[in-house]
């Protein structure tokens, strides 16, 4: 048989002897078969002994099964089920649970590891320019290159996109901070060459400790770590941020992370409601203004105020859709007053909706079918917004301008080109940013900000609203100054709307 071939255990390097073949209660169940030319193949056997007529053995009949080609199908679907087929490193759920294995380990043998989250920074400029192919070449190539300076006892991973993750066994923070920042001028050093454009990136990483006294469950640790990721990057990026566990800025992206998630539970359940906040004209013959204001209803029935969910909005790009929800809501209540409603109503839009595809359209269709008198409809947009998507921002407004609706600039005043780019805007009212109106009466810089505000939009052919007027006395000086509304709690406290 030896000159035929050889049987080896799956390590293929300890000898099976060849008893295997007849044996029928072997627990080995498949071994390697070595043929004498050196190839290999796996096999499973099945014996089976053969009775006479007085019930003993007289042989064995042994049939062999190559599954060689199951066995590497069986081996490349497991290897596909934990490593990421671009660049070839564990992927999350592996990380996940070696990450698990290692706060047991922390837990049960008194031993201090660490954990680091890496985002890259600017890679989106690569996609954006080159496209995904070029994304890919950077993340296969950045891969080795980060790889190659990673210790043998540590293991890298890559999460979904520009995400990475390292767990560094055996290791403390100063020692874990060392390591990162030579992974970091790794990611500085490194340039992709594409389509004859060169590319710099940077990395924002968020480090962490597993130690036994924390005694953190795994989510609670990767949402620590990122977090700590998330404030390196808000920081600038291009830098390591070490979570601690009095870390302000990392509470507030916790406190944060936990609104997204009611916000979602409140459109769902229809938590959400419309305040009108009313203006009073300091002009004769000057149409009824209002404005609409969010809230959300909380458990014990009080409201809201939008300071408390709309950052966590802005920041996970969810004002789509909370812009969606409003202008339904809006134009359906505004619809059902009918004739004796009698204000020109200011609905507030981000950013983030001015660019998204198809919010345009529905517009246009939610006043078709509340068929609402567009001439009422007012949309309010901040200065920095529209200077942000300024192309976006000017085919919207001119779109809904043609059947009728107006727009106001919100916050005027706030950012550093403002005059240069109202130029550009087919805007009808002007809303002086408030930080100039609070201190109107005190402060004589202030007030010529709001007059010089005020003159230009006149000359403009605009209508002015000045924000913040608390009191009788802002208000005295506003009427002075010559502006057409006055818009705070001087004037009205939000109310429900419906």
């Amino acid at each position: 048989m030896q000159s035929l071939f050889r049987l080896m255990a799956e390590d293929k390097t300890t000898p099976v002897n060849s008893t295997w073949l007849t044996d029928s209660y072997s627990a080995q169940e498949e071994v390697v078969l070595v043929r004498v030319d050196g190839e290999e193949f796996v096999i499973r056997k099945s014996a089976s002994p053969l009775y006479d007529s007085d019930g003993n053995t007289f042989a064995i009949v042994t049939v062999l099964h190559d599954v060689t080609m199951l066995r590497n199908l069986s081996n490349q679907l497991s290897f596909q089920a934990r490593h990421d087929q671009l660049t070839g490193l564990i992927n999350r759920y592996e990380f996940d649970r070696k990450t698990q294995e290692a706060i047991d380990d922390a837990a049960t043998e008194n031993r201090v590891h660490c954990l680091a989250y890496i985002d890259l920074d600017q890679f989106k400029i690569v996609n954006d320019t080159c496209g995904h192919m070029a994304g890919d070449v950077l993340l296969k190539q950045l891969s080795n290159h980060i790889k190659a300076k990673v210790r043998s006892s540590d293991t890298l991973a890559r999460l979904g996109g520009d995400e990475f993750a390292l767990l560094l066994m055996g290791c403390d923070l100063d020692k874990a901070h060392e390591i990162i920042d030579g992974l970091l001028q790794v990611v500085r050093e490194y340039r992709l060459t594409f389509d004859d454009k060169v590319f710099k990136i940077g990395a924002s990483v968020g480090l962490t400790e597993i130690s036994p006294s924390h005694n953190l469950t795994l989510s609670e640790l990767l949402s620590t770590v990122d977090s700590a990721c998330y404030t390196a990057k808000e920081e600038g990026g291009n830098r390591i941020h070490v979570y601690r566990s009095d870390d302000k800025d990392i509470k507030e992206h916790n406190n944060q992370l936990e609104w997204v998630s009611r916000i979602h539970l409140g459109l769902e359940k229809k938590q959400f409601v419309l305040y009108i906040q009313r203006m009073e004209s300091l002009t004769a013959g000057a149409e009824l203004h209002c404005e609409l204001l969010i809230r959300m209803q909380a458990m014990d029935g009080s409201y809201y105020p939008p300071g408390y969910f709309l950052p966590a909005a802005e920041r996970y790009h969810l004002m789509p859709i909370i812009d969606r929800w409003v202008v339904g809501e809006a134009l359906s209540i505004i619809a059902r007053k009918g004739a004796s409603f009698p204000y020109v109503c200011a609905i507030n839009l981000s950013g983030q909706t001015l660019s998204e595809e198809g919010f345009l359209e529905y517009v246009i269709e939610q006043i078709k079918l509340h068929k609402v008198n567009t001439s009422r409809i007012c949309f309010e947009i901040t200065e920095t917004s529209v200077i942000a998507n300024l192309n976006k921002a000017r085919q919207f407004m001119h779109a809904l301008r043609e059947i009728g609706c107006r727009f106001s600039l919100d916050d005027f005043g706030s950012g550093l080109s403002s005059f240069a780019y109202l130029k550009n805007l087919e805007v009808d009212f002007l809303k002086i940013d408030g930080m100039f109106v609070k201190a109107i009466v005190n402060n004589k810089i202030d007030r010529a900000m709001v007059e010089s505000i005020n003159n230009v939009g006149h000359v403009m052919g605009l209508h002015t609203i000045a924000e913040f007027a608390e009191n009788n006395e802002i208000i005295n000086i506003l009427k002075e100054i010559g502006v057409d509304y006055a818009q705070g709690y001087g004037v009205a406290k939000p109310e429900l709307f419906e």
